[in-house]
């Protein structure tokens, strides 16, 4: 009897292990809806786990929520784009290791009939000034994401407050803000990974793009272990570590959808 209590132990401190094991090949990964829905991640993950075995399980939200993941350690790491916001998690302790891995751009789409007569406008925020004074319809995310915070910060330096007859904060990620935009005919600003995903769906255009001021940085940051030590610490960075190397790099700079290339890499 003693035999079979101790071999049953054994057999249940190998399952546990293998249990655990399998787990630390799974890493949580909390990112922006634009590099979800962009098919970016569908692209790089399975190359990612060919190459070593782990696999990823996305969390897709803004940028706000995927940073309040990492400080609660839901996740092993983040990838998000919002400098000011990325910066005070990482001075808070809750991120480490922050790496520059690709930017991309955003642009502001409207109705094919310009309403606000922006269209080729290249001063993203006269654009906007032109938006509010005629009171059109301009279609938020208002979800905290770093495509609303680049928003709000471009309707600080128009000195104009984001509180006209026009402007409708939705509280949702990009696609379904874009649909609203089409349904209203309405403008917003959205990550051109997303915009052309959904281009072909929406009643809308491109009508301001290529101010400076609409540049997207995207970082990769690793939640810390000393803060979490529960975290697969080991798998975020293995995941890090590939994103940045010359083989994955390439892979984002060759990334296209309706032969337009989405991102570009930072890291190399």
């Amino acid at each position: 009897m003693k035999f079979l209590k101790t071999t049953f132990v054994i057999l249940a401190l190998a399952s546990a292990s293998a249990v655990q094991a399998a787990e630390n090949m799974t890493i949580r990964l909390a990112t922006t809806t634009s590099t979800y829905h962009s098919g970016l991640l569908d692209y790089l993950l399975p190359e990612f786990k060919k190459d070593t075995g782990y696999s990823v399980d996305v969390l897709a939200a803004g940028t706000g929520k995927s940073l309040r993941m990492g400080q609660n350690g839901d996740v092993d790491l983040v990838m998000t784009h919002a400098p000011k916001a990325e910066a005070k998690f990482v001075e808070n302790g809750y991120g480490v290791l922050p790496r520059k891995l690709m930017h991309n751009d955003f642009v502001i789409v409207g109705p094919k009939s310009d309403p606000a007569k922006i269209e080729g406008d290249k001063d993203v925020a006269d654009a906007m000034t032109k938006i509010a004074s005629y009171s059109a319809t301009f279609v938020s995310r208002g979800d905290d994401s770093g495509t609303h915070k680049k928003e709000l910060n471009l309707w600080a330096q128009t000195k104009m407050e984001p509180n006209f007859g026009g402007y409708k904060a939705v509280g949702q990620g990009m696609g379904p803000t874009l649909n609203m935009a089409s349904e209203l005919q309405g403008y917003t600003m959205t990550d051109r990974g997303t915009w052309l995903a959904y281009q072909n769906k929406l009643d809308l255009a491109i009508m301001v793009q290529g101010d400076e001021r609409l540049f997207n940085p995207y970082q990769v940051i690793l939640v810390n272990p000393s803060r979490y030590p529960d975290i697969n610490y080991q798998g975020a960075k293995t995941f890090s570590d590939w994103l940045v190397n010359p083989k994955a790099q390439k892979m984002i700079n060759n990334y296209k959808r309706h032969g337009e290339q989405l991102f570009v890499a930072d890291a190399i």
